[in-house]
């Protein structure tokens, strides 16, 4: 038998879960792990809190508290709201916990003995004032391609583009507010590039058939590129400390130490159940089978990263398949925690108590297994009434109601069958092997409609037959319909269970039915005839349009702030940390007439100066071409930093920087003297 390994990626503990992370992950690998338990099948579902990294000490400094309170916080509010939605994790473990340092710290140990690593040494910007290395987020600066003059080391937020901090123009520190500092510092690299060579391309290629199109094509278009060696280990506080000598001040880096959290957490898992050794059968033996429930933000990390780990370390099996989802958007826009556009699980079930699998039902509709999808209030109401209501719960409910009417709650016996009685007894006994077949091919929304159908069926079927039309006149062939509807309504209440967990439960109260095997949902000993029934009730109920509208103001509120806030946004920004009169002296800014002006290929905001500076003819990168048309300021004057480090920006040497002003608005002007100044003349 194999041993099913499950893993969901692990949410970052610097705020709370949205429907985005249950539509992408939780939810398609919970349905996933009921089906293989329902089967019968020997599997663990592992997941836990991502609790390391620069992200939770950027929240914790914002905050004024420890990092560690700031994941103590937020991995409770997870860990409840996943619990309140019927995730089923076997353990919802954390990264900050004692097994994994020691486990990340082995795992490190292990790759450094083997010589697996490359130590490399680089500059990196230093905070002398805080005395640290600083974090790509630490640093913000001008984005060399759109001018943003608050983007970050590792990316502009405004144009979208990725950055490295010594890409940005005019960098500072946010610690001291500062220009940091290069300074040498060693760190150790995963050869990515030898790994491809070697044998990882190879090993992706061999999945160009089972893996989704998606997640295929991410990992050929990275390869395509050529992977380099990448670090392992960062100058920071917070993390796993790494396990060498005169290595103080240094961890593992983030991506590096979060998916060993897999592994750790499955160690703790089986010394909760007083078998130390019993994770390895499900890391390390031949019948092990890995699956990672995964965003498409995650697919580089869990299929070639990760698996180049497990592959440098040895011992370890490789992910079978890795189903990564798409991005659920909201409303026709991105999900966004910082604009509050989102819809918080804790905040769902405060305004709709005991809809767990109403949302549950929602989100696997109109998951994004292929591309991005889209929920909107309006879609959630209609498949709640038109769907759940109207025909998986109408049916049920008419079943049940007639059975206690005619019968005393108790399965009546079937007779002659029909032509379509035999059909929907027929479809009964296909449905756990054409739901299970789509299933375990990671096709979700499609097993749900085929869940929906057999509802469907039963819903026409009762319909059709009308039998309060038929008790006084042919009681036999009323007894027939109940019992072939009720036989459908047991199917149901197996079959749904990986999709509606607590409509299944509540469903298997009123049949007074115990949980079966999945193969056995056709099966007519469920209920045998004479079996009692218990008490019929609703499984759903109506949600009207006020709840609704309700939901949709909380967003366009969401929105509204945003817009104000951004119109309300002071029209200076503020003083920047004091600096020295000796290091402004240092400057030396000059006013120069701008001879010519062409946009720089494949960039919207650049343009290619050539700047007389009285001095020279020189070349300067400028990032205002989204503000002036190059052939309209040619013979304009400029005043240009003369004396900056020359840079490339776009394989372009820029030699200076063209000095302006800005407003609130984000809008460019030059800055130039009230009269003509001689090219050369000098500020002061």
């Amino acid at each position: 038998m194999p041993h099913h390994l499950i893993t969901a990626a692990l949410p970052y503990a610097n705020g709370p879960v949205h429907i985005g992370h249950l539509a992408g992950a939780y939810l398609p690998a919970d349905v996933y792990v009921r089906y293989l338990r329902a089967m019968g099948e020997d599997v663990v579902f592992i997941c836990g809190s991502d609790e390391h990294g620069v992200p939770i000490t950027l929240r914790a400094r914002k905050e004024g508290v420890s990092p560690q309170q700031v994941v103590d916080k937020y991995h409770g509010i997870i860990r409840q709201s996943f619990a309140d939605f019927g995730i089923s994790f076997d353990i919802y473990d954390r990264t900050s916990s004692p097994i994994h340092h020691e486990t990340a710290s082995d795992f490190f140990k292990t790759l450094f003995g083997k010589g697996e690593f490359t130590e490399e040494s680089s500059e990196q910007y230093y905070d002398e004032e805080a005395g640290l290395f600083l974090a790509d987020r630490y640093i913000t600066g001008t984005c060399p391609n759109c001018g943003n003059t608050n983007a970050y080391g590792d990316q502009c937020e405004k144009c979208g583009k990725s950055l490295s901090p010594r890409e940005l123009i005019n960098p500072h520190s946010q610690l001291s507010g500062k220009p940091p500092v290069l300074r040498q510092t060693k760190h150790w690299y995963l050869p990515l590039d030898r790994y491809q060579r070697e044998w990882l391309e190879k090993w992706i290629d061999g999945h160009r058939d089972d893996w989704k199109p998606n997640v295929f094509g991410q990992c050929k278009s990275w390869l395509d590129q050529g992977l380099q060696p990448r670090a392992v280990t960062r100058d920071l506080d917070w993390g796993v400390p790494v396990p060498l000598p005169d290595s103080k001040g240094k961890v593992l880096y983030v991506w590096f130490d979060a998916p060993i959290g897999y592994i750790s957490a499955t160690k703790a898992l089986f010394r909760q159940r007083g078998d130390a050794n019993g994770w390895e059968k499900y890391w390390k033996s031949k019948d092990a089978r890995l699956v990672h429930f995964i965003g498409k933000d995650n697919i580089v990390f869990h299929c070639i990263i990760f698996p180049a780990m497990l592959h440098a370390h040895g011992g370890y099996v490789l992910p079978e398949n890795v189903p990564a989802n798409e991005f659920l958007n909201l409303e026709g826009d991105k999900i966004s925690t910082s604009r509050n556009w989102a819809v918080w699980l804790h905040e769902y079930l405060q305004d709709f108590p005991g809809k767990q699998d109403v949302l549950r039902y929602a989100l696997c509709a109109t998951a994004p297994e292929t591309k991005d999808n889209d929920f909107t209030w309006k879609d959630f109401q209609a498949r709640n009434n038109s769907e759940l209501v109207a025909i998986l719960g109408n049916f049920v409910n008419r079943t049940l109601v007639l059975t206690a009417k005619y019968y005393n709650g108790k399965v009546p016996a079937a007779h002659a069958l029909s032509d379509e009685d035999r059909a929907c007894l027929e479809a009964i006994q296909a449905a756990p092997g054409k739901l299970g077949d789509l299933i375990r091919r990671y096709k979700f929304r499609e097993a749900l409609f085929e869940l929906m159908n057999l509802a469907r069926l039963g819903n026409k079927y009762l319909a059709d037959n009308e039998p309060w039309k038929k008790q006084a006149t042919d009681p036999q062939r009323v007894e027939t319909i109940l019992h072939v509807s009720l036989r459908i309504t047991a199917a149901l209440a197996r079959l749904m269970e990986p999709f509606l967990p607590f409509t299944s439960e509540k469903l298997h109260g009123m049949l007074n039915l115990v949980h079966a095997k999945w193969t056995a949902a056709w099966d007519e000993t469920l209920l045998p005839v004479g079996h009692q029934l218990g008490e019929a009730g609703l499984l759903f109920e109506k949600i009207e349009d006020p709840a609704i509208e309700t939901q949709v103001a909380r967003l366009q509120a969401s929105k509204a702030a945003n817009e104000a806030a951004s119109a309300a946004a002071p029209a200076v920004s503020p003083q920047k940390a004091p600096t020295s009169f000796d290091d402004f002296q240092k400057m030396d800014i000059r006013i120069g007439t701008i001879l010519a002006a062409e946009r720089v290929p494949k960039t919207e905001k650049l343009l290619k100066l050539t700047v007389d500076t009285g001095i020279d003819q020189r070349t300067v990168v400028s990032g205002i071409a989204a503000h002036y048309d190059p052939e309209k300021i040619v013979g304009q004057q400029v005043t240009i930093l003369v004396n900056l480090e020359p840079r490339k920006i776009k394989g372009i040497e820029s030699q200076g920087m063209i000095l302006m002003a800005e407003n609130a608005k984000g809008e460019l002007a030059f800055l130039q003297p009230t009269k003509a100044v001689e090219n050369g003349g000098t500020i002061s």
